[in-house]
Formats: C-alpha cells, sequence, structure tokens
C-alpha cells in the first residue's frame, strides 16, 4: 500500500474514476467493433465482387464506393467528431456523451476495416473462384464458400489490427465528452499535471491493445490452413 501511496498518490483517490473510464473504453471499443464490423465486412466483400475481376462486376457500383471509402479515410478523426455531429444528433439524440462517441467512432472505423477486408479477400486463390464458377457455383455460394472461408485467417488478422485502432481512437472521445481512459489520461491527468493518473490510464489502454493482439493471434493460429 505504500507503493501506491508514494508512487501513485492521485490514482489511489480515482478508484471509481478509473473504474468507469476502463468501462466507457471497453463500451465504446465493443459496440462500435459489432456495429463496424458487420458493415466493414460487408462493403468488403462488395468491393471485391462488385470490381472488374469480381464475379458480379459493376463498375459503377466500385467506383462510387471505393472512392468513398478513400474520401472517408482521409478525414483526420478528429475533424470527423465535430463534421458529423448533426448526424450523430440524428441517431442518438445528441452529440455529447459516450453514446454518441459511437456514431463518429463506427465511421470513421468502417473504412478502413472495409479496405482491409478487401485486401485480405483479393489474395483468395482466383484459381479456385474460378473453378467454383465452372461448377455453377451461384455467387452467394461462392462468397460463403470461397471468399470468405479462404480468407478467414486474413479477415480475422485485420479485425484485429483494426480493433487495435479503434482503441486508439477512443481516446479521443473526450472531445465529445465520451470520457474512456484517453479523456481521463488528458482531462485529470495532463491538465492538472498528475502524471501518475496519465501513466495508469496509458498502461491500461496498452493492456487492452494486448489481450486483443493476443485474442486476435490465437484465431489466427486456429484458423491457419
Amino acid at each position: 500500500m505504500w507503493f501506491l501511496e508514494r508512487y501513485l498518490p492521485n490514482v489511489i483517490g480515482l478508484g471509481s474514476q478509473l473504474l468507469e473510464s476502463t468501462y466507457q473504453t471497453l463500451y465504446m471499443v465493443l459496440v462500435t467493433a459489432i456495429f463496424a464490423g458487420i458493415i466493414g465486412l460487408i462493403l468488403g466483400v462488395i468491393l471485391v465482387v462488385v470490381d472488374q475481376d469480381g464475379i458480379l462486376k459493376q463498375s459503377t457500383v466500385f467506383n462510387v464506393l471505393n472512392q468513398a471509402i478513400n474520401i472517408c479515410r482521409s478525414i483526420p478523426f478528429i475533424i470527423m467528431l465535430a463534421l458529423i455531429s448533426p448526424f450523430t444528433r440524428f441517431i442518438v439524440g445528441t452529440s455529447i456523451g459516450t453514446s454518441a462517441a459511437i456514431v463518429p467512432l463506427i465511421v470513421g472505423t468502417v473504412p478502413f476495416f472495409a479496405r482491409q477486408v478487401q485486401n485480405s479477400l483479393l489474395e483468395v486463390d482466383r484459381g479456385v473462384i474460378e473453378a467454383a464458377i465452372a461448377m455453377g457455383s451461384s455467387p452467394l455460394e461462392i462468397i460463403f464458400s470461397i471468399y470468405l472461408k479462404e480468407g478467414l485467417t486474413g479477415i480475422i488478422r485485420v479485425a484485429s489490427l483494426t480493433l487495435i485502432n479503434l482503441i486508439g481512437l477512443t481516446t479521443m472521445a473526450g472531445v465529445v465528452g465520451g470520457g474512456g481512459l484517453g479523456n481521463l489520461a488528458i482531462s485529470v491527468g495532463y491538465h492538472r499535471y498528475q502524471d501518475d493518473v496519465t501513466l495508469v490510464a496509458t498502461l491500461i489502454i496498452l493492456i487492452l491493445v494486448f489481450i486483443s493482439q493476443g485474442i486476435g493471434q490465437y484465431f489466427v493460429n486456429k484458423t491457419t490452413h
């Protein structure tokens, strides 16, 4: 106990706030990961199948979607928070708070994940796809039995990378009053010159990153042929 009192004096008094900030970060990450994961996966698959070499070639759809993703990925997240605040208010009724922060987090994560999924699926052996087409497989059968099955390891790998990136984005949620560990590190640790608070908040964020990496690597190893 003397160690905490000597080296982490400010952290001791922030027990409940530290737990709440950790919960807020986990809440933002998990909810965003679910929605952004589903949407990003769907968009990534669409990008692959409507490409010029895809099984459902649609140049117009590909160009529009491809450019939209490029534009969204080019906007700094801190600007995205302010840019889509009207949309955030429309969805959740407010642009302030933890739940409100999830909307821009999803918007900021989807393009990144969709592009990563696209790149992973493009690595699927073209010969296998052509063989499936020759045997009369439908587009849906090819998507689920070839693309998603053969590209599963790659998708898990980029999902882990996206999750780590998402944890980083949540640290900026404090701009819209979203709370979380990043907000605690800045508003309490940095602004009040409480370095021990900043240190502990950062360590918890790093632990979350390492856990995400470990889980991702576990499933990558399980699905590697």
